[in-house]
């Protein structure tokens, strides 16, 4: 099933017919996977503009409203667990549909909610289906794909799956001029409702019973503790999981950061979201370029490196007057997301090739890692910093440097094995 860049040369008609089939597959499949891959950062942040409103009609303060944001970050990261395996199992599509469809009844629900209590269920809903898509649709590029036209393929997935937090909360505050916030959480139901038709019309199945794991819950745990027991597993999930956090931290944060840090409303959040995620898809995109030309590990080294600047810099201006003033606010967690993005398909990659038989298990497990840490800095870090532009910046910075260090630990461990196999 997996595509390499010469299989669709071939003679005849049938090479025509090949050829035009993998031009759609290199085409078609990656945005209807990167749209999949949106669902889960876009229903995060489109709310945020309507923290206010929302505020006044369910009669809860800012720290309450926080929560819309955790319980759909904690669901999402204690279902991450199973979707992946369970792709594994039963198939990609059919995980992807069923959770798309709990996604549009969860999405209804919100929009409906009389209270508080009532939108954090559907919040709480919504954090659990929506993995079926972000999550699984990942190992679909590593099922189809291999060497440096699978780094393009998923870096492209990884550019278009950036402009979801951009367009998130400047969609969010588009639809509040139309109509009250529930409107926000009506478009998002037919965005699932339009992805699963994408699923239905567009993605094959890309993998086949034959390689399917047995469907028992023993079996399940069995696979995700498989690659539990890899150590370089876990230094390159946490590496990766800390410096996508540093840029978490203003995803999470946007409301704090841009109402109190920034002094702005709910028509201004496109002032951190459009430089930080253009220059996440800049990333993504070098990364994309770099597939062929430059060797994995160094572009994970640079983007890492790029990233280390961007926090330094991030902490130099909050700690200055211009703090607080644009473009400088957000100049560092910019350079930040530069660095992350083009190193975050490069991780992705890395991490499935250590267990090519478990590619659900895989992605389930490390996302579950990464939505973790960002649940746990949306709960407790955002808070503790509160509106201190200074605060942000070391919080990110720590994220960066952890991450760069555990990048650095597994590259001293792999370097001699790279040596002695370039001296054979």
């Amino acid at each position: 099933m997996r595509t390499t860049e010469g299989a669709a040369a071939t003679g005849g008609g049938a090479g025509v017919a090949q050829a035009t089939a993998g031009r759609r597959l290199l085409v078609v499949v990656p945005i209807v996977l990167a749209l999949l891959s949106m669902i889960g950062p876009f229903s995060i942040d489109t709310p945020f503009p309507a923290f206010e409103q929302m505020g006044e009609d369910l009669g809860a303060g800012t720290a309450s409203l926080q929560l819309v944001v955790s319980a759909y970050l904690a669901a999402f990261a204690f279902m991450s667990l199973v979707h992946g395996p369970l792709s594994d199992a039963v198939g990609r599509r059919t995980v992807m549909l069923g959770s798309l469809a709990v996604f549009v009844v969860a999405s209804v629900a919100c929009a409906f909610a009389p209270n508080l209590a009532w939108l954090l269920v559907g919040r709480t809903v919504q954090g659990l289906s929506a993995g079926g898509a972000t999550i699984v649709s990942r190992t679909v590029v590593r099922d189809l794909f291999e060497g440096d036209l699978a780094q393009r393929l998923m870096s492209r997935v990884a550019l278009i799956f950036g402009i979801a937090p951009a367009i998130g909360p400047v969609l969010g505050g588009a639809i509040l001029q139309v109509g009250p916030w529930p409107l926000i959480f009506g478009f998002q139901a037919a965005l699932g409702v339009g992805l699963a038709l994408a699923v239905l019309l567009l993605l094959p199945e890309t993998h086949p019973r034959e390689r399917r794991t047995p469907l028992v819950p023993r079996e399940l745990l069995r696979s995700l503790g498989a690659v539990a027991r890899i150590p370089a597993f876990h230094r390159l999930a946490w590496a990766t999981g800390f410096v996508f956090g540093a840029q978490f931290l203003y995803i999470g944060g946007a409301a704090v950061f841009v109402d109190d840090v920034l002094g702005r409303g709910a028509l201004d959040y496109w002032v951190l979201f459009v430089p930080m995620i253009g220059s996440m898809m800049v990333g993504s995109w070098l990364c994309g370029r770099a597939a062929g030309r430059i060797p994995i590990e160094r572009l994970i080294t640079l983007g890492l490196a790029v990233a280390l600047v961007g926090a330094a810099v991030d902490v130099a201006i909050a700690a200055s007057p211009l703090g607080a003033q644009l473009p400088w606010a957000v100049l560092g967690v910019s350079l930040v997301a530069l660095g992350n993005g083009a190193t975050y398909p490069a991780f992705q990659l890395m991490l499935l090739d250590l267990a090519p038989e478990r590619l659900g298990s895989v992605v389930s497990l490390s996302s579950f890692l990464a939505l973790l840490l960002n649940a746990v800095t949306s709960v407790a870090v955002v808070p503790l910093i509160g509106g201190s532009a200074l605060g942000f910046a070391l919080a990110a910075a720590v994220g960066v440097v952890l991450g760069a260090g555990l990048w650095g630990w597994q590259r001293a461990l792999t370097a001699p094995a790279v040596r002695m196999s370039s001296r054979v």
